[in-house]
């Protein structure tokens, strides 16, 4: 029995428990996909890159719920919530917890990190987030609450980071895996996606496939975009 396990093994639906194959997040191709076959998470980071609808955040967001974590960010030991929005797949969710893993986690959700930032301000006495730039703020958590070997979800971090900051991001990353930590992550970033040793599934009207970051659909676009940026502009500005 391998008891080197990483904090989530496998990520599966109660068949009973399935949302309606008619309704959203079902008709999501990823989701349906995730829902009918289940998905082993391999230790390290896993990167969930697509397109704006393709479903990674909703994942991502559903497996923190399943985890034990707030839909709206923050760890396994505090809640909040201002508006609930999430979809049902988390509560229709199952995690294979890894044997001897710990159970601390942290979800950071970019969208909603104004309304955790109060929360923790108000409840924890910690750092004051709203003093700093949206970029800043996101460092600091990466620094004082991806210090141990848990569970970390993470929903398009790059979103409040400079390139220089999406370095810093994978720095942390790697100390989070170095320490045996976890990490499942939601990206638009081609910069983030290549990190070394994360698995990367592209999500799509496909559903999830593994892939490699040269064979990325993002990849191969910021660098055409890069090399000759007149070509797409001219057919948008046109």
């Amino acid at each position: 029995m391998d008891l080197d396990q990483p904090p989530v093994v496998r990520i599966s639906v109660d068949p009973g428990q399935r949302p309606s194959t008619r309704a959203w997040p079902m008709t999501v191709p990823a989701v349906a996909q995730l829902v009918r076959e289940g998905l082993d998470l391999p230790k390290g980071v896993t990167f969930l890159v697509g397109e704006n609808g393709s479903g990674k955040s909703t994942i991502v967001e559903a497996v923190a719920m399943a985890y034990g974590l707030s839909p709206e960010g923050g760890s396994t030991q505090g809640h909040h919530s201002t508006r609930s929005t999430e979809s049902p797949l988390g509560s229709a969710m199952t995690l294979r917890r890894g044997i001897g893993a710990g159970r601390w986690g942290f979800f950071l959700r970019a969208e909603t990190m104004h309304g955790w930032y109060t929360f923790s301000e108000q409840t924890g006495g910690g750092p004051a987030y709203h003093e700093m730039s949206h970029g800043e703020s996101f460092l600091e958590v990466l620094r004082t609450r991806f210090d141990s070997p848990g569970f970390y979800c993470l929903d398009e971090p790059e979103a409040a980071l400079s390139f220089s900051s999406t370095l810093a991001l994978i720095a942390a990353l790697g100390r989070v895996v170095a320490d045996g930590g976890q990490v499942l992550c939601a990206t638009h970033s081609p910069v983030l996606a290549a990190m070394p040793g994360a698995t990367i599934l592209e999500v799509g009207d496909w559903g999830l496939r593994r892939t490699t970051w040269d064979e990325l659909e993002l990849v191969q676009h910021w660098q055409a975009y890069l090399d000759s940026p007149g070509r797409y502009l001219r057919h948008v500005l046109d």
